[in-house]
């Protein structure tokens, strides 16, 4: 029975996370012709008039049964997807001060963004009125989209099918860019005034009396990207990474990785990659681009630099923490600061998940590890054979499989459960073609499109947008099965995204092993769990055994919530909650927002997600170090 339940891996969810339901579609009339400026003005003024009249009942009348008003920031200091009118005017009334957003208004300011006929599904055949929006709230201004549909059961009136609503600036604190972009000099006699390399150099190293107002650990990409908003937000941050340089995070992972992920979908804040950039990033081309952001955006990076001690002050909701490093002079020494806000930025999955099983110090082969633990594959020596297994059937587990078979060996992936499988070519077209590719919408607005469609339709269209996929994909799909390898849809044959939001993996984006594994020149032990480790390789509970020169286990990671444990202690990890997963209104569980824990957060993700909550966990941290937002706020 146990071996039943882990076979249904396109169902798993992170322990304690909730199913994500699936939205449907209403039914909606055929659009002859529309006047999509004039649907979506007359919307926005009838729902301006009924937010400054604070009146729920009206702001539900201009709501589709199946609806939902995600928001992020504007109406609350948190993330929430609102499902349906009645749960609309719920949440409208029980704000303590009323409704927190004022206003939104049509953003003309380029094509992409203006008012037009536009589908709310993949098959595009259920259409209605899509609209950019300003928002303005009592505190911030920001950004929407408004899909509207006509409602078949009330006289084909124009309501929400999906708003979103996200802040993005704080009133009186606006980044450093553009307009308000640094002087760079004071003009004028100063004796004595320091260059900015002088300054520069103070500020990193927190000279003197300096102190960072957030400590940030980890030096990838959710900890550069926070940093970077915080640093435009004028909040004093500083990066801790044990690694000797920004980048190694990347750089020490196996030797052939590339991102999976395309560069129009990854580009950074501020900087985005230029257009001479590769499509698919080398991971020691990211490593390079990363070192040369830090420097770029002027952040603060302490790296051979490891946080010793980190103890919190609940009535100065202050953090004492120490922290051992190696200095620009290589010295070692010792610091202790006293920031308001730790951020764990140390990767979304945590520490390595490795099993435990009989055996395992017994082996005699040349290497077993954790895929996170392997550099690569090495070269055989000539009339040498040499056999790996990999056990695990993800991203990791199949690229380490291509490497290991392009060196030569004979290579076997240990397939547990099932796989959700995808070409590159055609996943990526079809999940994000018109959103991020070449010549497509700005990125902001590709993220605020991508953004403003709340998970459960999102769902939904996903599962069409599988279904298109696999048909695209058929031959591969079919040979993968004959070849013995299980594969699966995704929770409710939704694929890919619903996988990574639900439990963060159980799935290949192929770019060449799968083809390998249909041509039978890598093999696949299927639907066995592995017995015991022998010193010449692995014993399954169906009595075969595979001799193994090489054992790499890409079992994944565990929850961020034990890294925290590991390095913090029990007593700030029982405060926390779980990470990843979604909670009871579909939005991801703890990351990027308030944790349990004042004073600390989580912060992770691809590329592309960290470019985008970079912005949000920013205005949480400047909103309480301004005092417009409390930590217990709702």
């Amino acid at each position: 029975m146990a071996t039943a339940a882990v076979l249904q891996s396109h169902d798993r969810v992170e322990p304690g996370s909730h199913q994500l339901a699936t939205a449907s579609y209403p039914d909606t009339g055929a659009i002859s012709s529309v006047d999509a400026n004039a649907v979506a003005t007359d919307w926005v003024q009838s729902f301006n008039h009924a937010l400054a009249g604070q009146d729920p009942s009206a702001v539900k009348q201009l709501f589709l049964q199946g609806s939902c008003w995600r928001d992020q920031l504007g109406l609350s200091w948190d993330y929430h997807s609102l499902y349906g009118p009645d749960k609309i005017v719920s949440f409208l009334e029980s704000a303590p001060n009323g409704t927190r957003i004022h206003s939104v208004k049509i953003d003309n300011s380029n094509t992409t963004r203006k008012p037009t006929v536009a589908a709310v599904d993949f098959k595009g055949k259920v259409n209605g009125v899509a609209s950019f929006l300003t928002v303005e709230t009592d505190v911030g201004r920001g950004r929407g989209v408004v899909r509207l549909l006509q409602d078949t059961r009330d006289g084909n009136k124009w309501k929400a099918f999906t708003l979103f609503t996200a802040m993005h600036q704080l009133k009186g604190h606006e980044e450093t860019v553009g307009g308000n972009r640094p002087h760079g000099v004071d003009h004028g006699g100063q004796p004595g005034r320091k260059n900015w390399q002088e300054r520069r150099v103070a500020t990193e190293n927190y000279e003197g009396d300096l102190e960072p107002t957030v400590l940030i650990l980890g030096a990838g990409q959710g900890g550069l990207t926070a940093a970077a908003r915080l640093h435009q937000l004028k909040v004093p941050t500083l990066i801790i990474d044990k690694n000797p340089r920004v980048g190694d995070n990347w750089r020490n992972r196996y030797h052939q990785l590339v991102l999976h992920d395309p560069v129009w979908y990854d580009h950074l804040p501020y900087v985005p990659f230029p257009s001479h950039w590769p499509i698919f990033t080398p991971k020691d081309k990211l490593a390079e681009w990363f070192e040369s952001y830090a420097r770029l955006l002027e952040l603060n990076v302490w790296n051979s630099a490891t946080l010793t001690d980190a103890k919190w002050d609940d009535q100065k909701r202050q953090w004492t923490v120490t922290i051992a490093r190696k200095n620009a002079n290589g010295e070692e020494e010792t610091r202790t600061l006293h920031p308001r806000h730790v951020v764990q930025a140390t990767g979304h999955s945590g520490e390595m998940k490795m099993p435990s099983i009989k055996g395992m110090d017994g082996f005699k082969g040349d290497r077993l590890c954790h895929s996170s633990q392997f550099k690569g594959a090495e070269n055989i020596p000539e009339n040498q054979t040499k056999r790996a297994i990999i056990v695990g059937c993800c991203n990791s587990g199949h690229d380490i499989a291509q490497d290991f078979y392009e060196h030569g060996y004979d290579v076997t992936i240990v397939q547990r459960s099932s796989t959700y499988v995808m070409s590159s070519k055609n996943g990526l077209e079809v999940l994000l073609g018109g959103l991020y590719e070449e010549g497509g919408p700005e990125t902001e607005d590709a993220d605020l499109m991508f953004m403003s469609i709340p998970n459960a339709m999102l769902k939904r269209m996903h599962q069409d947008a599988t279904a298109e996929i696999t048909s695209r994909d058929e031959a591969l799909l079919k040979g993968l099965e004959k070849a013995g390898f299980k594969l699966d849809d995704g929770p409710d044959d939704a694929g890919f995204f619903m996988k990574y939001f639900q439990r963060g993996g159980g799935y290949y984006i192929d770019v060449g092993c799968s083809q390998l594994i249909i041509d039978g020149k890598i093999r696949i032990k299927q639907g066995r769990e592995i017995e015991e480790v022998k010193p010449n390789g692995l014993l399954f509970t169906d009595g075969e055994m595979l001799e193994a020169d090489e054992i790499i286990f890409a079992t994944g990671y565990e929850n961020m919530r034990g890294t925290a444990r590991k390095i913090f202690g029990d007593e700030l990890a029982e405060r926390v909650k779980d990470v990843w997963g979604f909670d009871h209104e579909g939005e991801l569980r703890t990351m990027w927002r308030r944790t349990g824990h004042p004073g600390f957060w989580f912060f992770g993700g691809n590329l592309a997600l960290c470019r985008y909550y970079s912005r949000m966990l920013a205005l949480q941290i400047k909103a309480m170090e301004e005092g417009i937002m409390k930590y217990e706020d709702p």
